[in-house]
């Protein structure tokens, strides 16, 4: 296997670099070796757990039982970077869905995507690093930056996500005495908030930008099982370098509460991040994985994909209902773009100049509940106030989103009058 030629300690944090493996955490693959007698790791005897087996009942009426010698396994410790059958599952996922341009590539499980999403990129950032990121972004991980010792970098959107013309731009004219961006995290495919995904030609163009400056891509990807036709190609897929840290969870597809994440991308990248769970949560909740690895096991890869289209099917008929009931009542009062992914629209509200006090206050006394736009922009007081609003449709009757959007449009209109009469 060759590894990449890219030097990752220059993207690595102070920290990062010197950090190095628990002492305990790395005896526990040596517990396995045959005849081994270990007086290593303090695991707390396995006789005394109460759990004789775990049964899952599907929807579909089968039931499913954990293997008694992997349950076994998941009721101690375990790896860091998750059960052994779980993860070499994934990573032929990985290759059958993305068949990715390097094989080098590793695969670890968190708990959740966002678990590895801050990891990496604390990982990443030293102090004083300025990061590009999508403007509007993820909330989840703003809010986690706004602690972080960086300067976030707004990177403009349009209806196909992130632009790079304006991206090449600005890494253009850096100026020379700032320290350059080397990160640049997106949200590719039905953009929370925006719902919006890029095309591969803008991928395609976006990755020549990350080789010609330098930039690791962290893709952040929880809806790519949700596109609603056929799915885009990845960065992870296009990597010839080994620049792309790819994201994906479980939690839209299988169960939120599992809190199943996995990261895939370089080695060395992976391997710092499973250092980094080694001296924090120390690993994943290996029952969870067992779960989850049961149930796709039982399924195959094949299997699994056909759930994937079920799911992505069922937001499709979602988002066309709300798309219907959009226009129905908000024609004229808002704009906005028909998601091709996921379960959010970001509306542009007509007439509106801050949606924040009307969202919070007036809309839930009409009782429908949004989420403002400002909360979306990295730097509240650059970007100043937002006319935006983001609506998901994931959880909510065709008989909700019509009467929720015939109150906001109410509210809109109410909001119209008292702006003509002042």
């Amino acid at each position: 296997m060759t590894r990449s030629n890219i030097d990752y300690r220059k993207y690595l944090s102070e920290a990062s670099n010197t950090r190095k493996p628990s002492a305990i955490r790395r005896l526990i693959p040596l517990t396995k070796l045959p005849g081994m007698v270990s007086f290593g790791a303090g695991a707390p005897n396995q006789g005394l757990f109460p759990f004789e087996g775990i049964t899952i009942s599907l929807k579909t009426g089968e039931s499913l039982s954990i293997d008694p010698k992997i349950l076994s396994d998941s009721l101690t410790y375990g790896p860091s970077d998750g059960i052994p059958p779980l993860v070499n599952w994934l990573k032929d996922l990985q290759n059958l869905q993305h068949e990715p341009a390097r094989s080098d590539f590793a695969v670890t499980i968190g708990t959740g995507s966002q678990d590895l999403v801050t990891k990496a990129l604390q990982m990443l950032i030293s102090d004083g690093d300025n990061v590009l990121f999508e403007s509007p972004g993820y909330v989840g991980v703003i809010a986690f930056l706004r602690h972080q010792p960086c300067n976030l970098i707004d990177v403009q959107l349009d209806a196909h996500g992130v632009i790079p013309s304006k991206l090449r731009e600005q890494l253009e004219q850096w100026p020379a005495d700032k320290r350059k961006p080397k990160i640049l995290y997106t949200v590719p495919v039905g953009g929370n908030p925006t719902g919006v995904s890029q095309t591969i030609e803008r991928k395609r163009e976006i990755y020549e930008i990350a080789r010609q400056h330098d930039l690791l891509i962290l893709e952040d990807d929880p809806y790519f099982y949700l596109q609603y036709g056929d799915k885009t190609q990845s960065y992870f897929s296009m990597d010839v370098d080994g620049r792309v840290l790819r994201f994906d969870s479980m939690s839209k597809i299988l169960s939120s509460g599992l809190r199943v994440g996995w990261a895939t991308g370089p080695f060395e990248l992976i391997e710092t991040m499973n250092m980094m769970t080694m001296t924090s949560n120390l690993q994943p909740s290996s029952v969870s994985q067992a779960i989850v690895y049961t149930l796709v096991n039982s399924w195959g890869h094949k299997g699994f994909l056909d759930h994937t289209l079920k799911v992505a099917a069922f937001y499709k008929e979602k988002c066309q209902q709300f798309s219907y009931f959009a226009r129905k009542h908000l024609t004229g009062l808002a704009d906005w773009v028909e998601p091709d992914a996921g379960m959010f629209v970001w509306f542009y509200l007509k007439n509106i100049k801050d949606s924040s006090e009307m969202v919070m206050t007036k809309a839930v006394e009409k009782k429908v509940l949004l989420v403002p736009g400002i909360e979306f922009f990295c730097d509240q007081e650059a970007s100043g106030p937002s006319s935006c609003v983001r609506a998901s449709f994931s959880n909510v009757t065709e008989q909700e989103m019509d009467l929720g959007l015939e109150r906001l449009a109410s509210l809109l209109k109410e909001q119209a009058a008292l702006e003509n009469q002042a």
